[in-house]
């Protein structure tokens, strides 16, 4: 296979990093957004060419038959490896690649980047303008870290192993710090940049540890012989079927002799490790607090990289590492368990947010954790694995919305330069295409037939019922809150009372056509992409899974969605006392969830009072008094002594002939007291 569309897909917008970042000075703002915004159009085309030809094609070296579970012909997708050099050696065979690996879930990330990248990058060239058409300051620079960013996320998720993983997961967290802090004028964008890049660089000291524990025990960093071992007939190495247990994990983990530290096995410690760092990209529990201050960046950024890509990384890492999570259950029940407190967590203060973004914040956490749980309730014996399909679905369904419902949110801002709800109101007349567009949103994440978010979160639901009763119970309550929430933020906006409008001819208004343009696109994929059958192309186990709705999931989960709609249009769709009064009977808990439960303040005081006051302080108060203390002394002695003795060196032949007859006195008399 030409591996040419794919290094494109790759240099594309390395090399537009690289042009706006040192030329970006010399062009003007209108041609640097042009450039960014086509050089993201054609590598759009290239990876949906990618994704298509992988699918499509009928390529033996993308698929072939096998005999289903009741004597069907089924296709089976394999993992391929396009290319794949070595980059850096080390000893035996251990090495580094840098290559590009197709396969189910990387092909189908191709698709989700390079199109909420592509929509971004039209978008921003109407938003990072103000209304009488200026520029906004460092406009240039703004589209070089867009680059950037869909470079190293595309190099994420087109990995061959998990070094190559590691660093573009890097590269990652720096083009994420710096479109978080590119109003760096900003003290508020700074703290948050910096806030960020400190949260989930902590949590890459586990993922990292993690790696170098596996590699360790396995002596390879290949997601191949991870996850996979070569189907036999097949002459090419590099054809592999995602059904064959690793010979590799086999036999370094198998059985009494398997490495064991602190009553776990070395695998479970590394897959847990690898999980923090997911842990971190996806904002979950307890390393959650930088996603929602990280909205301090231009909007569009939040729709990139908080809502569609970037936080979806720690679920793509999981199910990158699926099978090994498989043969160490207990690491996939901390992933149930992180992502079921987190899901519900992140729901409770979404319902008591009044910045427009910090509600979608919250929305995006609830949202990847229920991805998290899909994949930890994931089993071969529940539902032929359902639930790694269902995530999958999800982050691809809500990559859509969530874009959809964050550009939404930037055209309401850019129309009343306001984040807060209190500054809208009543906006459905005057923005009636936003207003369309973000309903659609709502109705997607809400769970509402026929919009993408039914089924994808009703895939999530089944596999949940069929691992726990418990699990399914509570991730319904989350998906109910989901709907409250969602629809309260939608009548607040759009509803509520009427808009004041003071000057008519500055009333608020739909956006320009780049701005317009996404919203309309998103808004009809939300629509119909819940009726592709996504287990025909995401599998687990290589068993495809026609969508066969169970009613009684389905018709609980969207009563419950319903029901939950009709008391948020109860209590925010016309003016009235209501939320004051659900507020003033539950004061503590309205405190809490509009504080955010103080995660933020228990940080500050853990780092300020204990860290930096209890142990940093005092070490910090040693080493100024006793440890440059005791060097300061011996300088002090050694000056003291030296200005004592000054004289021996006078120049004067007269002292030194004294000197040297007393010292010979001296020797004598010692000899002759000594000899005597």
């Amino acid at each position: 296979m030409d591996a040419t569309i794919q290094i494109l897909i790759l240099a594309i917008p390395l090399f537009m990093f690289l042009l706006l970042g040192l030329l970006g000075k010399y062009l003007s703002p209108k041609i640097a957004g042009i450039l960014g915004t086509t050089a993201m159009g054609v590598v759009t085309a290239l990876a949906y060419y990618t994704a298509f030809n992988y699918f499509f094609s009928g390529d033996p070296n993308f698929q072939r038959e096998i005999i289903g579970e009741h004597g069907e012909t089924v296709v089976e997708h394999l993992q391929y490896i396009v290319f794949n050099p070595v980059w850096l050696e080390f000893y035996g065979n251990l090495h580094i690649n840098i290559g590009f690996m197709l396969d189910s879930i990387s092909a189908m990330m191709l698709v989700v980047i390079t199109t909420i990248s592509f929509m971004v990058n039209l978008y921003s060239n109407a938003y990072m303008r103000d209304h009488d058409g200026v520029y906004e300051k460092g406009f240039q620079r703004y589209y070089a870290f867009l680059a950037l960013f869909s470079f190293s996320m595309l190099g994420l998720v087109v990995a061959t192993n998990i070094f190559q993983m590691y660093i573009f997961w890097e590269l990652v967290g720096a083009s994420s710090y710096l479109l978080i802090g590119f109003y760096y004028t900003s003290p508020a964008a700074v703290s948050a940049s910096k806030k960020a890049f400190i949260v989930t660089r902590f949590a890459d000291l586990g993922f990292l540890i993690g790696i170098l524990v596996l590699s360790y025990y396995t002596g390879v960093f290949s997601f191949m012989d991870f996850t996979s071992a070569p189907v036999e007939g097949l002459a090419d190495t590099y054809h592999i079927s995602l059904d064959t247990a690793s010979t590799v994990l086999a036999t370094k983990f198998a059985g009494s002799a398997a490495p064991m530290f602190m009553g776990c096995s070395v695998l479970t410690w590394a897959l847990v490790l690898i999980f923090m760092g997911g842990m971190g990209k996806s904002a979950m529990l307890p390393l959650h607090i930088w996603l929602p201050d990280a909205m301090e960046g231009p909007t569009p950024v939040s729709a990139l990289i908080h809502a569609a890509t970037m936080v979806v990384a720690g679920v793509y890492l999981v199910a990158r590492l699926f099978p090994l999570y498989l043969q160490e259950t207990t690491a996939l029940e901390i992933v149930t368990v992180v992502g079921a407190i987190t899901a519900f967590y992140a729901a409770m203060v979404a319902c008591a947010q009044v910045d427009i973004k910090r509600v979608l914040a919250f929305s995006t956490i609830s949202q990847i954790a229920f991805m998290m749980v899909s994949l930890g309730v994931c089993r071969p014996e529940y539902h032929h694995g359902v639930g790694y399909m269902a995530s999958m679905f999800h982050l691809f369904t809500h990559a859509m919305f969530k874009a959809l419902l964050f550009l939404g949110a930037g055209a309401l801002i850019h129309a009343v330069h306001s984040n807060n709800y209190t500054a809208m109101h009543g906006l459905r007349k005057y923005m009636p295409v936003t207003h369309w567009t973000f309903l659609i949103g709502c109705l997607a994440i809400a769970g509402i037939i026929p919009f993408s978010g039914f089924f994808s979160k009703d895939e999530i639901l089944t596999a949940c019922g069929e691992y726990s009763i418990f699990v399914y119970i509570w991730m319904s309550a989350v998906a109910a809150l989901t709907a409250f929430y969602m629809f309260r933020l939608y009548f607040l906006i759009f509803w509520w009372k009427e808009h004041k409008v003071h000057d008519p001819h500055h009333a608020p208004h739909d956006q320009p056509w780049p701005m317009t343009v996404p919203l309309i696109f998103l808004a009809l994929v939300s629509c119909v992409a819940g009726f592709i059958n996504f287990g025909d192309f995401v599998t687990y186990n290589g068993e495809q899974h026609t969508f066969d709705l169970d009613w009684t999931v389905a018709g609980i989960s969207l009563t419950v969605a319903v029901v939950s709609i009709a008391v948020a249009a109860k209590m925010y769709m016309k003016e009235n006392p209501l939320p004051d009064k659900m507020a003033a009977a539950l004061p503590r808990l309205w405190d809490w969830c509009y504080h955010r439960f103080y995660w933020d303040e228990l940080y500050m005081f853990i780092t300020h009072r204990i860290i930096f006051g209890l142990i940093c302080k005092p070490i910090a108060w040693f080493d100024r008094h006793i440890i440059d203390g005791t060097m300061d002394a011996f300088a002090t002695v050694t000056n003291k002594a030296s200005w004592s003795i000054k004289g021996l060196q006078s120049g004067n032949v007269q002292t030194y002939v004294w000197i040297y007859l007393i010292g010979a006195l001296l020797l004598g008399t010692i000899t002759y007291i000594c000899l005597i």
